[in-house]
């Protein structure tokens, strides 16, 4: 199992905190965000890791180097061109070759367990993907999941408009007292998603998405387990999150 996390980003909402760092790198009860990331990847038994970097790269590059202080082999590729979320797990293609990977955001925390809980889920048949999911988020800034019965992926609606969420109620997708599950960003994939990354083309907001290749994905009949995160899910949006973070334990 390798794992590649998307880290290229400058982080804007941060404001200041990201002029001298790449926000992967602001810490978190006295470590990067990034490092407790890498730490519950190793933990999960991923033994090979590469870090997709862009600002400020070689702060991260430097900071962790080859991984060995984490028992972990850490290598790197810098995304010129900042053009979405589609197109950056391309890059780690070559560092991919024919296993399976998990892929995160650089910004998302999570328990420890949650990766074990991943592979665990990935390994009960063979899915060709796995999403994570959680409950309570608003969906009009992520993206909204539907699941069968066996909880595998069935259709996916990224940032939907009110007006879409109005639709997919009245065609009985969305109704009263049914959990609604926010995309969390952090999946498992076996290497047939880069088939897909492959054909995207740009999205209303001119960027290459990465739920785009999903939603191909489950049109062409490939089998996305999903997985509800247990415990505290945190995107690290903007200074108030990452405030808020230092007085709770992660």
């Amino acid at each position: 199992m390798k794992a590649v996390i998307l880290a290229a980003g400058k982080g804007t909402r941060m404001g200041e905190l990201t002029t001298a760092l790449p926000k992967p790198m602001l810490k978190v009860h006295g470590k990067p965000i990034l490092e407790h990331i890498i730490e519950g990847l190793v933990a999960a038994g991923v033994d090979g890791v590469c870090v997709i970097t862009g600002w400020k790269a070689e702060v991260i590059e430097s900071y962790f180097g080859d991984g060995s202080s984490w028992n972990t082999s850490i290598q790197y590729v810098r995304q010129e061109v900042q053009d979405g979320t589609g197109k950056a797990p391309e890059l780690a293609k070559d560092f991919v070759g024919t296993d399976s990977f998990i892929l995160t955001y650089g910004d998302i925390l999570v328990p420890k367990e949650t990766y074990q809980a991943m592979v665990a889920r990935f390994s009960e048949r063979v899915f060709d993907g796995l999403l994570t999911v959680t409950e309570g988020e608003d969906v009009t800034k992520g993206g909204i999941n539907f699941f069968d019965e066996q909880f595998c992926l069935t259709r996916l609606v990224e940032k939907p408009t009110l007006e879409q969420i109005q639709q997919l109620r009245d065609e009985g997708m969305l109704k009263e007292g049914d959990p609604v599950f926010y995309n969390a960003g952090i999946y498992l994939f076996r290497p047939v998603v880069f088939e897909f990354t492959a054909k995207l083309k740009k999205s209303p907001r001119d960027e290459y998405e990465l739920t785009d290749a999903i939603q191909a994905m489950v049109e062409a009949d490939c089998s996305i387990a999903g997985h509800l995160i247990a415990g505290r899910w945190v995107d690290v949006r903007d200074p108030e999150v990452l405030a808020k973070l230092e007085s709770e334990s992660i």
